[in-house]
């Protein structure tokens, strides 16, 4: 009798044995997916950040491009204002302004276009280089004391400044060709996903 129940727990061990290896495999596989799944989840947010990082840089920049390239146009027609283009090119000028400048735009221009009336000039410039200004690379601030931007103009969303070089050669009527080196600080603010000039500094 002892030798059969011996034999009748034997095989109640061994399911015992069987079932807690079973357990055993299931859970270290389970852990395995876990991890798995918790690492691919990390990947995906990962890349997901990347690509939008990348996708905000690219688009920061096409936008600055846009910037620089409103700045050039912008003070191209400036430095091009001629006797027979006076008034469109002033009307142009003025169409592409916002904010004070724009409202004080006639004041701001009409001693220039009085002297370029009087003394019939016809000017013919070229911007040399255009850049996002960046408050630590003002050389008119004081060492430590960067310069105070202003801010944006109502109903735009940003405004960036921009640094504009040009060279232009007046030709006055009985006189001598003057060259005439331009430094200008623009700011170039978004209206409603159209960039307009809402500042105009000339730099000496």
């Amino acid at each position: 009798m002892p030798d059969g129940d011996e034999q009748t727990e034997s095989p109640a061990d061994d399911d015992t044995a069987v079932w807690s290896s079973d357990d055993r495999i299931f859970t270290t596989y389970g852990i395995a997916s876990a991890v798995l799944g918790v690492l691919t989840v990390a990947a995906v947010a990962l890349g997901v950040l990347i690509w939008s990082a990348h996708r905000g840089d690219v688009d920061e920049r096409s936008y600055q491009s846009r910037v620089l390239q409103k700045a050039a146009q912008w003070t191209g027609d400036l430095i091009n204002l001629n006797t027979d283009n006076v008034d469109a090119s002033l009307q142009r000028l003025h169409d592409g302004t916002v904010g004070e400048l724009n409202v004080d735009f006639d004041s701001a221009i009409k001693p220039y276009r009085e002297v370029m009336q009087r003394l019939k000039s016809h000017s013919t410039g070229r911007v040399e280089a255009v850049a996002i200004e960046s408050i630590h690379h003002d050389l008119d601030a004081q060492p430590g004391a960067p310069r105070q931007l202003s801010p944006p103009p109502p109903g735009s969303s940003r405004a960036d400044t921009v640094m504009v070089i040009a060279t232009s050669v007046a030709e006055n009527a009985g006189g001598n060709p003057q060259i005439v080196h331009w430094k200008l600080r623009l700011d170039v603010a978004d209206v409603d996903d159209k960039l307009l000039v809402s500042r105009l500094e000339w730099i000496r």
